[in-house]
């Protein structure tokens, strides 16, 4: 989910902190990447019709590998250097979180199963889309084919967009590419959104950079976290009534959360043992791994297993390389 109405808030509040650019601007740059997040979108959008998704030969699912396999071939074109990041444990702070999109997803299982007895197709495409979970099957696949594509990856302690921000501050990485925008809120110096795109050739590139979101909005990092939780974030609930508008006004008027909660008005409910210094804790102390060995980018390798997941291989000319193509289909060149 991310940070509620934070694009809308730095439109807004911070245009001058976003900057257009091209995808070539980044030509030769490491962007740290977060698997998970893309993961996601793959078994949403790629081969899905209704309650039929993409599979081999073996039934299955392969939308997740043909999304990494064609995203990560534009961004390796585009002469961009892809780092994965893959989600580690998740905070005890976001199960609660966890635990509602579980129960969303029943539900969304539950309507899929009526619309589908209806056939009201148009509901079972947005239902059988809310039914996605990524499991631990899905990660291992991605991770072996970009290993055997050469690519980078990390596999984080905790959270992926920490420890993509991470990457990005100790200058392991250029920017950080997602669509979370929880990603600056762990200070990440360079944002970018857009860029992992299929389309992003013709679409550009957004970029932020913490200290213009900073400098636009006239907070400190400490007060843009506050401001993040008082929005609403994945850790903890917010008081009912604040969103971004009347965030920013309230920490630009009174500095920290603990101001604003001495403040504020009698109409306003502050949810009974509020952990939001705990989350504080965790936008500024996140559990990450900060001894990262130099990334190397590497030929795919061509002594290719055949299995059931992985049939074809699909060449690389300029790369003078091969990569594993999921499921069966006829073998080509770019």
């Amino acid at each position: 989910m991310g940070i509620k109405g934070l694009t809308k808030l730095l439109a807004e509040h911070a245009p001058r902190a976003a900057v257009q650019r091209r995808v070539e601007d980044y030509r030769g740059r490491v962007i740290a990447i977060d698997a998970s997040l893309s993961i996601y979108q793959f078994l949403v959008v790629v081969g899905r019709k209704g309650t039929e998704v993409l599979t081999n030969e073996a039934g299955e699912v392969t939308s997740h590998l043909q999304g990494m396999l064609n995203r990560t071939v534009r961004l390796l074109e585009a002469g961009i250097k892809p780092v994965f990041v893959f989600d580690g444990e998740p905070p005890d702070l976001k199960k609660k979180e966890l635990a509602k999109r579980s129960l969303k997803r029943d539900d969304a299982s539950k309507d899929l199963h009526s619309a589908i007895e209806v056939g009201d197709e148009d509901s079972v495409e947005k239902f059988s889309k809310r039914t996605v979970k990524i499991t631990k099957e899905h990660n291992d696949g991605c991770k072996r084919l970009l290993r055997l594509m050469g690519v980078p990856i990390v596999e984080a302690p905790g959270e992926a967009e920490a420890q993509c921000a991470s990457l990005c501050k100790n200058h392991k990485a250029h920017a950080v590419a997602s669509e979370d925008m929880d990603t600056l809120t762990f200070g990440a110096p360079r944002f970018l959104r857009h860029v992992t795109d299929l389309s992003f050739k013709k679409s550009p590139v957004t970029e932020f950079e913490v200290p213009k979101v900073l400098e636009e909005l006239g907070l400190t990092m400490g007060q843009f976290i506050d401001l993040c939780i008082l929005s609403g974030c994945d850790y903890c609930e917010n008081i009912k009534g604040i969103g971004g508008q009347r965030a920013l006004k309230l920490i630009r008027q009174h500095g920290c959360i603990e101001e604003v909660v001495q403040n504020l008005h009698k109409r306003y409910t502050v949810p009974e043992d509020w952990p939001y210094q705990e989350v504080r804790t965790l936008f500024k102390q996140p559990n990450v791994c900060t001894e990262i060995p130099d990334f190397q980018w590497t030929s795919a390798d061509k002594e290719v297993m055949l299995d059931n997941s992985y049939h074809t291989v699909h060449i690389f000319p300029q790369a003078d390389s091969c990569f594993l193509f999921p499921g069966p289909c006829e073998f080509s060149g770019i």
